[in-house]
């Protein structure tokens, strides 16, 4: 009956869900007006019935309850503890589960930090939010039910997790990147419910940007775990492979980071406003159209969970009412968008238009190349493959040009900026870069592309830019406060990331390789020796274990690659040794057996690889920085208790 109990949970859940969204919207007027006060009661309540419906389907699979269905596909009597739990969030309909209390995790939160909001623009942020909770609730309900019981019959032992995610990386890659994709729908509500108030104002910027800046943290840190997931997991030695459920990651990402600039010059300057909106309805969208990529079936993925179309129906149409109606009301208001103020060339508010249109730009170029393939097999039957080169191609240059926009950006004014003050600030920021490059060119002794050479030049302008601003303010006695401080980790952290691919791209060596027992090849400056095979068991599967001593000026060390047959299902998975290092990665994965004791083995050394994750957890850290800034706390400001009620 447990199990049960999480069904009707989910049932209250819904009903609770329809009450936030009802007495929340309406602010106090109309039918439901007696219900105001009591939206962030109802928000508690979904938050507990949603938690007790996850922790009834985790005690499932923790006891091996193969009576109920998702359980019997996703888990396995052998499979350990700690994967038993993660499998809860393994398959569609738990991952979905995930999702819905991840959503009551932010309405709550909203519930308890926006106390100095108006009471009725919080109601009504908060009934946006339960409206979109709505959708994803019924959808658990009507379609993904996870608490579906298997009859007549209760097989003794289940599928098994998908080798694949039977890894460290599903217990943190999974929540950190739900927990980004939910975040940005704080975003999407503020924006829809400044529309409502008419409230269209700096202050709605300003209340909405801490929740913006954190989501995209955790979005940030939820893609660079997936990548580094990918990079040691699947064997192939690559930390990024424009895989379209990637790509579903991806959009949101470039989109809530032009959110996060336009935001700024909103609450400073009170211009892009409509940019800012739109930014926000497409952020939360975009979301929702990567949960429809990924489980809709319209593609075939490592990534992807489930191939039904009913499902995809639902979030298609549940997609459309949220795009449709965001920019039907957007329509409706946009005639209270227009803006006063002005600014020239020479100044930050127009590099963060430049910002805003470069990263718009690159969202369609990684849009058309995500949905050309889907759309081209619907017309005509055919496939396409929409891969690196054309990536590389067009998205690489865009990228390439946010970088020196970024390096320009640091002595710029809001409104405008003197000439004098750009020649004096850039001339010394450029004049450190154009050393400091031509001496690590020096240092590259390999053919390098230009587009490395290009993007670790304009990586080192930007932290020159950067560097010399922070040294100029600390000196003038202008202590900066934590938003400069996020902003400059999160600058500082994209500088890095670049540098990472500019010079993995361009160093890696790999090499396929057939090698025996007691064969010495030379690599990246090492010396492998593979030493031979064995066989070692796990809790769920036996591998075969390659042993490889590496040695180079004395030093010696053994890495262990093995190749695992899974106990249920058979399935073979790569496990790949990794070397890690600040400057470089050794990188040994097994293939499969030749003649005799031979092996295939695959062989990478890939320098500065590790700054590509560095950088974005810089990133992350600077989301996570600018949102304790002093003007974000619950203490009111002058400039917000200013702001006036609306008439109703």
């Amino acid at each position: 009956m447990i199990i049960e109990l999480g069904h009707f949970a989910m049932v209250l859940t819904l009903g609770l869900a329809v009450l936030t969204a009802l007495f929340g919207i309406s602010a106090g007027r109309g039918p439901f007006a007696a219900g105001l006060r009591s939206v962030p009661s109802l928000v508690v309540g979904q938050l507990v019935f949603t938690a007790l419906a996850f922790a009834t389907l985790a005690h499932a699979f923790l006891e091996d309850d193969f009576s109920v269905r998702y359980v019997a596909e996703n888990s396995n009597t052998l499979l350990p503890e700690i994967y038993k739990f993660t499998a809860v969030w393994g398959g569609h309909e738990g991952s979905f589960l995930l999702w819905a209390l991840i959503m009551t995790v932010w309405m709550c939160a909203v519930t308890l930090r926006g106390g100095h909001l108006p009471e009725r623009f919080r109601a009504q942020v908060l009934g946006v939010m339960g409206l979109m909770n709505v959708g994803f609730v019924a959808f658990l309900l009507f379609t993904s039910n996870p608490f579906e019981r298997l009859v007549p019959f209760t097989p003794s032992d289940g599928s098994d997790l998908n080798p694949l995610l039977q890894d460290f990386g599903m217990i943190i890659h999974p929540p950190m990147l739900y927990v980004g994709y939910v975040g940005f729908s704080v975003a999407f509500a503020f924006a829809i419910a400044a529309l409502l108030s008419g409230r269209l104002d700096a202050a709605w910027a300003r209340w909405s940007r801490p929740w913006t800046n954190a989501a995209w943290g955790f979005l940030t840190l939820g893609i660079a775990l997936g990548s580094w997931w990918a990079y040691y997991e699947l064997g192939w030695g690559g930390w990024w492979f424009w895989d379209p459920v990637e790509n579903a990651s991806f959009m949101p990402w470039l989109i809530g980071t032009a959110l996060v600039h336009s935001l700024a010059a909103t609450e400073k300057r009170g211009v892009f406003k409509s940019w800012t909106l739109l930014l926000a309805i497409a952020a939360f969208s975009l979301s929702l159209l990567g949960g429809f990529i990924v489980r809709s079936g319209v593609l075939t993925s490592v990534h992807a969970f489930a191939v039904d179309p009913e499902r995809g129906a639902f979030i298609l149409i549940f997609l459309m009412i949220v795009v449709g109606g965001s920019l039907l009301l957007y329509a409706v208001r946009a005639w209270q968008l227009a803006g006063r103020a002005t600014f020239e060339p020479s100044s930050r508010d127009f590099f963060l238009l430049i910002n805003n249109v470069l990263f718009t730009v690159a969202l369609v170029v990684v849009l058309a190349g995500t949905l050309a393939p889907i759309v081209y097999e619907a017309i005509t039957g055919g496939k396409i493959s929409v891969g690196k080169p054309y990536f590389d191609m067009i998205f690489v240059p865009l990228m390439l040009l946010l970088a020196a926009a970024l390096a320009v950006s640091p002595p710029l004014n809001w409104k405008r900026t003197g000439f004098a003050r750009i020649r004096a600030r850039l001339g010394i920021a450029t004049a450190s870069a154009v050393v400091i490059s031509l001496a690590a060119f020096l240092f590259i002794e390999s053919e390098v592309p230009w587009q490395s050479l290009a993007a670790l030049a304009l990586a080192i302008w930007v932290v020159a830019g950067h560097v010399q601003d922070l040294v100029l303010r600390v000196r003038g006695s202008r202590l900066p406060g934590l938003a400069y401080w996020g902003m400059f980790a999160a600058h500082l952290g994209f500088a890095v990331s670049l540098t990472g691919v500019a010079l993995t791209v361009a160093l890696t060596e790999e090499r396929d390789l057939v090698m025996s027992p007691g064969q010495v090849v030379e690599h990246g400056g090492w010396q492998v020796t593979f030493e031979g095979m064995s066989s070692v068991r796990g809790p769920n599967y036996i591998a075969e274990r390659g042993t490889f001593r590496v040695a180079q000026n004395g030093a010696n060390l053994m890495l262990t690659p093995e190749k695992r047959r899974y106990s249920s299902g058979g399935s073979i998975m790569t496990e790949a040794a990794i070397d890690p290092g600040l400057f470089r990665d050794l990188y040994i994965s097994l293939g499969d057996p030749l003649d005799g004791e031979s092996r295939a083995v695959r062989l990478h050394f890939k320098p500065f690889v590790r700054w590509i994750w560095f950088g974005a957890l810089l990133m992350t850290l600077g989301g996570f920085v600018a949102v304790l800034d002093r003007r974000y706390r619950r203490v009111k400001s002058p400039a917000v208790q200013a702001v006036p009620e609306p008439a109703s």
